[in-house]
C-alpha cells in the first residue's frame, strides 16, 4: 500500500471561458488552487493525496470522501454567469497503486459545466 496518491482528473470539453480550480479546505475557509481556464479543450486536475484520503482537499465523511472543482465565480472569476462546484467521488481508490485517473464529461444538459456529482460517475482506474 502506498503512503500517498496521485489522482489525474480530467475533465472533457468544459464551456470555454469558465475558471476551473480544485478546492482545497471547507465551509468559509477555503481556497481554490490549480484554476484553469476552460479554451474548451480538456482540462486535467493532478493532485497528491495521503492514503488513507484525508488532508484539505479532502472533503465528506470518512465513507463518502470525495473532492470539489469550484467553478466560475467559486473559482474567482468573478465575471462568470456561473457559480457551481463539481463533487468527483474518491470511492473505489484502494491505495495500491502510486496513482489513478477519471474522466468527467465537462458540459452539463443545460450547456453549463458539469456540477454536483456526475452520474454517472466512470469510477478510478490505475495509471499505467
Amino acid at each position: 500500500m502506498n503512503p500517498n496518491i496521485t489522482l489525474h482528473i480530467t475533465l472533457l470539453a468544459p464551456p470555454p471561458g469558465v475558471a476551473f480550480g480544485l478546492q482545497q479546505g471547507r465551509g468559509n475557509d477555503y481556497q481554490t488552487i490549480d484554476i484553469q481556464r476552460s479554451t474548451g479543450g480538456d482540462l486535467t486536475f493532478v493532485c497528491s493525496l495521503p492514503f488513507p484520503l484525508r488532508g484539505p482537499l479532502v472533503q465528506g465523511p470518512p465513507t463518502g470522501r470525495f473532492l470539489y472543482i469550484d467553478i466560475g465565480t467559486l473559482a474567482g472569476q468573478p465575471d462568470s454567469p456561473w457559480t457551481r462546484r463539481l463533487k468527483v467521488p474518491l470511492t473505489g481508490l484502494t491505495g495500491d497503486h502510486p496513482a489513478y485517473q477519471t474522466t468527467i464529461p465537462g458540459q452539463a444538459r443545460d450547456g453549463g459545466p458539469t456540477c454536483a456529482t456526475p452520474k454517472p460517475f466512470a469510477g478510478w482506474t490505475p495509471v499505467p
